[in-house]
């Protein structure tokens, strides 16, 4: 008998549950009279069991199934039916009840706590099921708001940039879109993104943010990436500044791309086409931007075009996802330590399309604050367009 019993409670470790009380069954309509009590003491199982298994056997069987449609314990809110209002009222919905999708910032723990505090009984696995049936989604913040309405003519300035671009382009003349990167932290820092490591090693770097301070003037060292990118070329340049994001900074890195690259990629250019968004330090309302992009041309004797994306529109500029982007890429997960690290991921950036990138490094401080009065902004040679003047404009060379 012995033997018999361990035969079956092998065989039945293989079934589901109801096929082990089917199976059960019948073991005891085969054993006849008193085969219920044989196969309770050979197997373990509740004479009530395997009752219901003799049951089952004369039924139709479930192909799909393993219980009866409505087997199993009933659901909480069968229970407490008044528990969904309960726990809706505690996860405080953002939007209306006529919402199809709605969410919601508490987490399941806090909301089953508060839901018990009403007296319900309820586990955080019935609070996700329950926020799920009726519609409820985690979300994350989606970044649509440009700020403000859109401006009237933003899609008939993107008609001029482009007209600009394509007037420069038949001359052979270069076309430029600038822009400063966000500005990083030199030191031992955590710097986002994920990088292939053998097993075993990780990457340590510093608990707090604060950076590394320069030892003479006790400040944080910052890395300022200012960018220029050949939109024709796909070659980018960027000038890492150590002090401030200042205009006569931005002219500055401009002037260092002509002296170093500019000339030899363009020796017979007259005239170049800025593409540079509508604030910070190449802003259109900027005036020491102008007054410094004039004394570039008056320097190289280039005629200087101009055009400002509208506001709002920054992440449609070339250089943001032709150049910024993938400088991001390559040194995700990688601490900025040096200054020298910065220039050598920088310069080590390419992309299948044959994205090449030169960096220098530009230790110059640059004054803060600087004003240009009324009577210096008359003297510039810019000619501004007919179409929205003050996003698009010309400054020519003035004669001495």
């Amino acid at each position: 008998m012995e033997d018999t019993a361990q035969l079956h409670l092998q065989t039945m470790q293989h079934f589901n549950e109801r096929q082990r009380r089917i199976y059960a069954g019948s073991l005891a309509k085969q054993y006849g009279w008193g085969g219920i009590t044989r196969v309770h003491k050979e197997t373990g199982m509740d004479p009530h069991t395997i009752m219901r298994g003799m049951q089952e056997l004369e039924e139709e069987p479930l192909f799909e199934r393993v219980r009866k449609k409505g087997g199993g314990r009933k659901k909480t809110e069968d229970h407490q039916p008044q528990i969904i209002d309960a726990i809706e009222l505690e996860a405080n919905p953002k939007t209306d009840k006529r919402t199809i999708v709605k969410w919601t910032s508490h987490s399941l723990a806090h909301i089953a706590q508060a839901v018990r505090q009403r007296g319900f009984q309820i586990a955080q696995t019935a609070v996700r099921r329950i926020l799920i049936q009726k519609g409820y989604a985690l979300k994350a913040n989606k970044k649509d708001i440009e700020g403000g309405r859109d401006h009237p003519d933003r899609d008939a300035q993107f008609q001029h940039i482009n007209m600009q671009g394509l007037k420069m382009q038949l001359q052979g003349f270069p076309i430029l879109s600038i822009d400063c990167k966000k500005i990083e932290k030199i030191g031992n820092l955590k710097n986002n993104g994920r990088e292939w490591m053998p097993k075993g090693e990780t990457r340590k770097v510093n608990v707090y943010d604060f950076g590394e301070k320069d030892t003479k003037t006790k400040k944080i060292k910052k890395a300022i990436p200012y960018g220029i990118y050949d939109i024709v070329k796909k070659k980018g340049f960027v000038n890492v500044g150590i002090d401030a994001n200042t205009a006569e900074f931005a002219v500055h890195s401009l002037t260092t791309w002509w002296e170093t690259t500019g000339k030899q990629e363009y020796p017979d250019a007259t005239e170049i086409l800025l593409f540079a968004d509508c604030g910070s330090s190449n802003g259109y309302k900027n005036r020491l931007w102008k007054y410094c992009l004039q004394q570039f041309t008056n320097k190289t004797g280039l005629t200087v075009h101009v055009c400002h994306y509208p506001p709002g529109t920054s992440k449609w500029n070339d250089i943001e996802h032709a150049m910024f982007s993938f400088i991001t890429i390559n040194w995700r997960a990688k601490p900025l330590t040096a200054y020298e690290v910065v220039l050598e991921l920088i310069r080590h950036t390419t992309t299948k399309t044959g994205l090449t990138i030169e960096a220098v490094l530009d230790e110059k401080n640059y004054e803060t604050g600087k004003k240009i009065t009324d009577e210096q902004m008359k003297r510039l040679a810019i000619q501004a367009d007919e179409f929205h003047p003050e996003w698009n404009y010309t400054i020519k060379p003035q004669m001495n």
